[in-house]
C-alpha cells in the first residue's frame, strides 16, 4: 500500500528515502533507523485518525518531515507529516487536497499494527473478550486463539495444523477457562504443557502463526526482531508464515496482501532471502546519520550473489549494515 517513504531530519534519518515492497526485511546495526521507520508508520496511523490539514503551509525549517507516497490505485496521493520533534508529529497534509482516495487509504492506515513480542506477557491468561486483535506484545495470545477457535474455526484448524507440523512434539492447542482464558499445548505423548512452561521460541512461533492465520489481517504489519528466540532451523517456517500475508495468492488465498516491515539481526534469516534481494533493506549508519539501501539496487548485486552466503557477507561487513569500526 505504501510505495515509498522519504525522511528529513527524523532522528538519525536526516536525508534518506526507501521504496517499500510487499515484504521488507530490514537489517543493520543498533541506532540505524530500523525502529524509526516503524515509528514513522505509527505516527502516520495516529494522525490518520484525525481531520487532515489540507492547507498549503509548510513545516518550520529544520523540523522533522516525512513524506509518504502510495501504490496504485492511490499513486496520485501523497501525505506529508510534519513533526515538532523526533517524538511528536502533529501535522498531516494530504495532496491533492480533498481527494476522495484518502478515505480508503485512511481506513487501512488506522489499522496498521506493530509487534515486539514479550514471552512473559504471552504466557499469561487473558480476558476472553480481549481477543479480537493481538496486542503489540502478544500479551492476549490465549484470548486471540480462543476468539479464532470460536468465530473462525476453519482458520483456527489451519493454524493448529501448521503448528503441529513445524513443532512436531505437540499434538494440539487447548484453550481453557471462563472470563480468563489460558493456553495449554497438548503433547504427542498425551501430556499437557501450560503456557508458562513453554519456551520463548514456542510462544513467539505461536504469535507469528496467530498473525499469519488472522482472518482479518491489517493492511500494514510491522514486526521487530522476528528471529528472536527462534531456532535457526525454524526461521524458514517463520518467513513462509509471513509470506502467507504478503503473497496470499501464492498460497491459494483470496485475501488482500499485507505489507510487512520486519527487522532482524540474524544472518541465518538473511540467507533465506538470497533469491529475493529486492526484499532486503540495508540500514547503514555513518556517524550520527543513517541511510537506507535496498540490496537489489546495488550495482554489484549479481557478483555478490555468486560469492556465497548473504549472512556471512553481511556479518563480515561486505554488504554493509554493520556497526562502524573504530
Amino acid at each position: 500500500m505504501i510505495a515509498s517513504i522519504a525522511f528529513r531530519n527524523f532522528k538519525a534519518l536526516r536525508n534518506t528515502s526507501l521504496r517499500l515492497a510487499p515484504f521488507n526485511l530490514l537489517i543493520g546495526p543498533n541506532g540505524s533507523g530500523k525502529t524509526s521507520l516503524i515509528q514513522s508508520l505509527l505516527h502516520l496511523r495516529g494522525l490518520a485518525k484525525l481531520p487532515v490539514d489540507e492547507t498549503a503551509r509548510s513545516g518550520k525549517s529544520g523540523h522533522p518531515e516525512i513524506v509518504f507516497k502510495f501504490a496504485a490505485p492511490h499513486d496520485k496521493v501523497a501525505a506529508r507529516m510534519g513533526c515538532v520533534s523526533d517524538f511528536v508529529c502533529d501535522l498531516l497534509q494530504v495532496t491533492p487536497a480533498g481527494t476522495a482516495q484518502w478515505k480508503s487509504l485512511r481506513d487501512d492506515l488506522v489499522r496498521t499494527r506493530s509487534y515486539l513480542f514479550d514471552h512473559y506477557a504471552m504466557a499469561m491468561p487473558a480476558a476472553r473478550d480481549s481477543g479480537a486483535v493481538l496486542a503489540g506484545n502478544g500479551g492476549n495470545l490465549a484470548a486471540v486463539l480462543a476468539h479464532m477457535e470460536a468465530r473462525h474455526p476453519g482458520a483456527f484448524a489451519a493454524l493448529v495444523g501448521e503448528c503441529v507440523r513445524i513443532l512436531p512434539e505437540f499434538a494440539g492447542i487447548e484453550l481453557t477457562g471462563g472470563p480468563q482464558v489460558s493456553l495449554v499445548m497438548q503433547l504427542t505423548d498425551g501430556g499437557r504443557v501450560p503456557a508458562e512452561n513453554l519456551s520463548q521460541g514456542t510462544l513467539y512461533a505461536l504469535g507469528v502463526l496467530g498473525l499469519a492465520f488472522d482472518p482479518m489481517p491489517p493492511g500494514i504489519l510491522c514486526i521487530e526482531e522476528i528471529d528472536r528466540g527462534i531456532h535457526p532451523r525454524l526461521l524458514r517456517e517463520v518467513r513462509d508464515a509471513l509470506y502467507r500475508l504478503s503473497y496470499p495468492q501464492s498460497f491459494g488465498l483470496a485475501q488482500r496482501p499485507v505489507q510487512i516491515i520486519a527487522t532482524t539481526h540474524s544472518p541465518y534469516l538473511l540467507d533465506l532471502f538470497r533469491d529475493h534481494p529486492e526484499e532486503i533493506v540495508l540500514a547503514n549508519k555513518r556517524g550520527t546519520e543513517a541511510q537506507f539501501e535496498r540490496l537489489a539496487d546495488r550495482p554489484d548485486i549479481a557478483e555478490l550473489l555468486r560469492e556465497g552466503s548473504l549472512g556471512d557477507m553481511w556479518f563480515s561487513g561486505i554488504l554493509g549494515g554493520v556497526p562502524e569500526e573504530r
